[in-house]
């Protein structure tokens, strides 16, 4: 559905006609430009806008479909981005992506969106308020969006960093060292982790063209004005810094992981050293009384009258001294 549609002339909105042929030519005429933004559209809604604003049928059917990487194209008459805003579920610490594609063409900016992850109206609300910003045309509707999505991918790695930080404390608590279901809770936090590297890390090399930079330089990319390039290149820089702190969570959880099974891996072994020790000392008992048991008439001391209390004297001693010598490698 066509959630909101407006004309931006000098940085200020106005509200245009509803036909979107009419829009368009008022807001080329008057130098400004057509903002409309649609929720999760069906084929036969962003038909007329594909029309009205001849949009590539390959970037229409990716932005219909959805659930694809984040990516920068380059077409004849538009650019269109591909972007994941993120969305950090404290109650269940799942990590949830969401979708907006951009269209950014002369005149006009056409927002698709998927998902709850990234709604648009306080996006567009806080660009209205900047006039200056507005000034650049369609392109400052593509760095309000983005500015937002990678705010957010801030603040989500530091509750990431946050959930990591308990989840290392319960693995290396003296007294326990993690439960049975910490590894299951370590490999989901990994796979929030991945998920949220899905949706940052491919971003970076659209980002980096759009600030000018990346192998085609900074005169490759049609429709961005010059003096946005700047602010490209801010936002680039704090995807950056998201990227660094992702990959040093993936690294950081890995570890903890690495720790905790090995841990549960000495564990075993301090439980089987245990189970040896007593198995040892419950043999020499056992060994004895084998002896003494099989009833041959000539064996030593069979009938002497202190060969019971002396039998048991001697296992009574063996097991202490095994118990010392158990206790002091600290096997027991």
């Amino acid at each position: 559905m066509i959630v909101d549609c407006a004309i931006y002339r000098h940085g200020q909105r106005t509200e245009g006609p509803e036909d979107l042929s009419d829009a368009l030519a008022e807001a080329r005429a008057s130098g400004g430009f057509v903002w409309i933004g649609l929720y999760e559209p069906s084929e036969r809604e962003f038909d007329l806008v594909t029309r009205e604003f001849g949009l590539h049928p390959l970037a229409v059917e990716d932005a219909l479909k959805a659930h694809q990487r984040p990516k920068l194209e380059v077409y004849e008459d538009s650019l269109f981005v591909v972007l994941k805003p993120v969305v950090y579920e404290s109650a269940s610490d799942t990590v949830t992506a969401g979708e907006v594609m951009v269209f950014v063409g002369d005149s006009f900016a056409v927002t698709v969106r998927h998902g709850e992850g990234s709604p648009l109206a306080a996006v567009r609300h806080r660009l209205e308020e900047d006039p200056d910003m507005l000034d650049k045309g369609p392109t400052s509707v593509l760095y309000a969006i983005a500015d937002a999505i990678v705010d957010r991918y801030l603040e989500v790695a530091t509750e990431l960093q946050t959930d990591l930080e308990e989840v290392e404390a319960e693995v290396f608590r003296p007294e326990a060292g993690g439960t049975r279901n910490t590894a299951s809770r370590i490999y989901d936090f990994k796979r929030q982790i991945l998920e949220f590297r899905r949706a940052t890390v491919p971003l970076a090399p659209p980002l980096s063209r759009l600030a000018g930079g990346g192998p085609l330089g900074g005169g490759a990319l049609p429709f961005v004005h010059d003096k946005a390039r700047p602010f490209f290149r801010d936002v680039s820089d704090h995807l950056a810094r998201v990227n660094e702190s992702v990959e040093g969570l993936d690294r950081l959880v890995s570890d903890v992981l690495s720790a905790h099974l090995a841990q549960m891996s000495v564990r075993q072994n301090d439980d089987m050293r245990k189970i040896s020790a007593w198995a040892a000392m419950a043999a020499v008992p056992t060994m004895i009384a084998g002896i003494y048991g099989m009833n041959f008439d000539h064996m030593p001391e069979l009938h002497w009258l202190w060969s019971y209390p002396a039998v048991i004297l001697v296992m009574a001693l063996l097991e202490v001294l095994l118990y010392r010598l158990f206790k002091r490698r600290e096997w027991l």
